[in-house]
């Protein structure tokens, strides 16, 4: 065990107890309830090693799980691991127990991580590392007296409202039971719960005598159900098969069921306001407005200016009521904290502060209603988004609009711009400090350690704190596993975390040895890619996945596409706008560190290929890093044919165009040596939940269009959501990205040739042509892409950085 003894020094402060004790009016009580409303100890012990059996079937009687009361943990949840007190070869090895089962399966992964050096993340970033476990028989023990782990605040939040769409959207139960699998591990206990919502309104509209007709135009297409469910927009991609809406109900009984089975509490919606069409003609005396434009090109009424119900209308609480009961009969009487989000991207009319008041009032009453014990937990985002409607008057007024510890607020963007410093602590409401961290699901190496290892610790310590929880508020998962591990040990953290230390740790366990070259390239990530402190939402602009919509030409008086502003406050999807960059002419690709840093790291990485060929983890990053340094060479490379361009040097425009188009391949080929960044992967599943073929088709192109264009065009104008949710993943780089790029550089060429103006409108009619064949590509014969691997990552990555970067490896 020598060689694990740095693993160690992390216990050291979390082994002391540091009980959280509720100083808020409320939240005692419903922390009461909601414990009150758990399944029996003995679901929960078998719910945790089921969990067991999956994660380590060799093992499953070496650990003995047992629920305690909170009692045992000083009023707080807590998990306590020991050694058994064996008296034979036969018995389990190691106590843990918990006040929950999340609380058991936490302090599992606890052991495993700080005593047997494993690693769990996301199998899409590497999987699990579990080789370093010893035998059964042989694990280790822990001190004498054992550890006890509290948390210091009661809850773990988990899901943004869009990553239903960005990440879940075709998954079916395997996949969802290793995520919850994955949760119960990282101690999560507060889960936001979406699916199968629509079955429910669909049932609740009827009531109220919308047809299925009207709610076909209500409802939109799979990958853009968080977003009409927002109220941003109505039937784009739609309409939802009835089989959609079946299978997604009978998916969401099994996804509570196994939370609940868990100890967890799972966060159901609530109703925001969003109607169909149709029930402004239903009740024509009701208060029903239309709402402006939400990011369509030339609002377009099939998809544009959906319909909002005005909370202090008496048909709100109704309907309200009606879909919070219906929740209750399909699901059973199983939480009291229910998501709403009605002010997002929907400014109230007035800035009065006793209309405010009255909305919040009406919003919560429509919940109450349904369930007497009901808490509202929101999103805090528009107090950031829309900081010029919401100055404090109006902030307390709606915060303050419902009693106290009746409201929750999610401090969405804590680790970069958190409102509860700005905001007195949300003016005495709770609120759980998040990390939002991914946009779009973007795929890029990016984070702030630092902000993620001693933000949560600040806020909690702070004077008249009302910090409830800590959370995870990313759009898509399954990118940058550090990032998420060091937030989930925040759930059990008193004390700031020693990055650097902890990493040495983490790589440790990522790759199942230490590794010098490994330790160094991991202090170099940390100071470089993961220590973004410019403040600048990270959305992958990198100009391979993000291809500027610009004139080129030198001194062009509107550079950049107004529909296309890189540098001006984005409008994005849901409830979000983000910091930009400062204005300029040209388009700069978001760049928070030195590249040939990350080159240095990522040749110490290659060196130690021989030493962890064979792990999965150690593949993953490399790929990963290989990709990134590759991506931001090709930003300078694509200037450099612009700057080529408009000198007039065709010869270098040739070399440096042709250079980006190559390195566009190149990681394409990258990319495809491993199995979690294919695009196949993406696009089958979307086809394997399809009944029939036409559901096959609308599920594919629904696939196609998100990570492209996203939303609507026209013949001349693309999305203007176009590449939000762009991925690097082969087969969507050499079929969508490439001839993209490939078409743009060819006008530059022929202004070039012909002494001629770019073609900027033929250039952007002719990118819309590109994007619509690709997304409807199966209107002319499916292309079917792999599912599975091909070629050496290890290999491929020497030869690339060799290439590219111009240093011969350490042999």
């Amino acid at each position: 065990m020598s060689s694990l003894n740095l693993l160690f020094f992390v216990l050291i402060f979390t082994a002391l107890p540091h009980p959280f004790v509720s100083k808020l009016e409320g939240i005692d009580v419903l922390l009461d309830r909601l414990d009150s409303k758990r399944v029996n100890s003995s679901v929960q012990e078998s719910a945790a090693k089921a969990v067991l059996q999956r994660l380590l079937p060799t093992h499953v009687n070496s650990f003995h799980f047992k629920i305690v009361s909170k009692d045992v943990c000083g009023g707080s949840s807590c998990f306590l691991i020991d050694n058994y007190k064996r008296t034979s070869q036969n018995e389990p090895e190691i106590t843990i127990k918990g006040t929950t089962a999340v609380e058991i399966t936490s302090g599992l992964h606890w052991y495993i991580k700080y005593w047997c050096g494993a690693h769990v993340s996301w199998e899409k970033t590497g999987g699990f590392q579990i080789a370093s476990v010893p035998k059964p028989g042989s694990l280790p023990h822990v001190t004498d007296g054992g550890v006890k782990i509290q948390r210091p605040v009661p809850w773990n939040y988990y899901q943004n409202v869009v990553t239903s769409s960005y990440s879940y959207v075709w998954w079916e139960w395997e996949r969802w039971e290793k995520e919850i699998d994955w949760m119960a591990l990282q101690g999560i206990n507060l889960p936001l719960a979406f699916n199968g919502q629509e079955a429910i309104w669909q049932k609740v509209f009827m009531n109220f005598n919308v047809t299925m007709e009207d709610l076909n135009d209500f409802f939109s297409g799979p990958a853009f159900l968080a977003w009409a469910r927002m109220g941003n927009l109505h039937g784009w991609g739609g309409p939802l098969a009835q089989n959609w809406l079946n299978q997604q109900l009978v998916l969401q009984k099994k996804i509570v069921s196994r939370m609940l089975e868990l100890g967890m509490t799972p966060v159901l919606p609530s109703f925001a306001g969003n109607v169909p069409a149709a029930l402004k003609k239903i009740f024509p005396s009701a208060n029903i407005t239309r709402l402006g434009d939400w990011n369509t090109v030339d609002r377009n009424p099939r998809w544009c200016c959906t319909y909002l119900l005005d909370p202090t209308d008496p048909l709100f609480v109704e309907i309200g009521e009606a879909f919070i009961k219906q929740q209750i009969a399909e699901y059973g009487d199983v939480t009291d904290i229910y998501n709403c989000d009605s002010f997002n991207e929907n400014t109230p009319p007035t800035n009065d502060t006793n209309y405010i008041s009255s909305l919040g009032a009406a919003v919560y009453k429509a919940m109450s209603e349904g369930d007497k014990d009901a808490v509202w937990l929101m999103q805090g985002w528009l107090f950031y988004s829309d900081s010029a409607f919401w100055k404090p008057p109006q902030m307390k007024a709606l915060l303050h609009s419902v009693p106290l510890g009746k409201m929750i607020v999610l401090d969405l963007f804590a680790e970069v711009k958190p409102i509860w410093r700005t905001s007195s602590q949300f003016y005495g409401a709770p609120y759980v400090w998040c990390m939002l961290h991914n946009f779009g699901g973007n795929i890029e190496i990016y984070g702030i350690l630092d902000s993620i290892a001693s933000g949560p610790v600040d806020a909690r310590v702070s004077e008249n704190s009302t910090m409830v929880g800590v959370g995870m508020c990313m759009e898509g998962i399954e990118q940058n596993p550090v990032v998420y591990e060091l937030m989930s040990e925040m759930a059990f953290r008193n004390e700031k975390v020693q990055v650097l230390e902890w990493l040495k740790t983490y790589a440790h366990r990522r790759y199942g040895k230490a590794v010098p070259e490994v330790e160094a390239t991991w202090e170099i990530l940390y100071h470089t890619v993961y220590n973004c402190t410019d403040g600048i939402a990270d959305h992958n602009t990198d100009f391979i996945v993000k291809f500027p919509d610009w004139d080129p030409s030198l001194h062009s008086g509107s550079a950049i596409s107004k529909r296309d502003q890189m540098h001006a406050l984005h409008a994005l999807p849901g409830p979000r706008r983000f910091l930009s960059e400062e204005n300029s002419d040209m388009p700069q690709a978001h760049l928070w560190y030195s590249n040939q840093e990350l080159i240095k790291g990522l040749k110490l990485f290659l060196n130690a290929g021989n030493a962890l060929a064979g792990s999965a983890t150690y593949r993953y990053d490399l790929v990963d890093i290989t990709r990134q340094a590759l991506s931001k060479l090709a930003n300078q490379v694509y200037m450099d044919a612009v700057i080529a361009f408009q000198h007039k040097d065709a010869s270098a425009f040739n070399n440096h165009s042709q250079k980006f188009l190559q390195l566009i391949k190149d990681i394409d080929e990258l990319l495809a040596s491993n199995d979690n960044f294919l695009l196949g992967t993406w696009l089958e599943s979307a086809k394997k939940l399809a009944t029939n073929p036409s559901e096959m088709i609308q599920y594919e192109y629904n696939a196609r269009t998100q990570v492209t264009m996203w939303y609507d065009t026209n013949i001349t104008t693309q999305s203007k959501l176009h590449d939000y949710a762009n991925k690097f993943w082969s087969g969507l780089l050499v079929d969508y990205y490439l001839p993209r790029a490939s078409t743009y550089f060819d006008y530059m060429s022929k202004s070039l040739r012909e002494k001629s103006e770019f073609q900027v409108d033929r250039w952007r009619q002719q990118w819309v042509f590109i994007s619509i064949s690709w997304q409807s590509n199966w209107k002319t014969g499916t292309k079917n892409y792999p599912i599975r691997a091909k070629g050496d990552s290890i290999a491929i990555a020497k030869v690339l950085y060799d290439k590219y970067f111009g240093q011969q490896l350490i042999k």
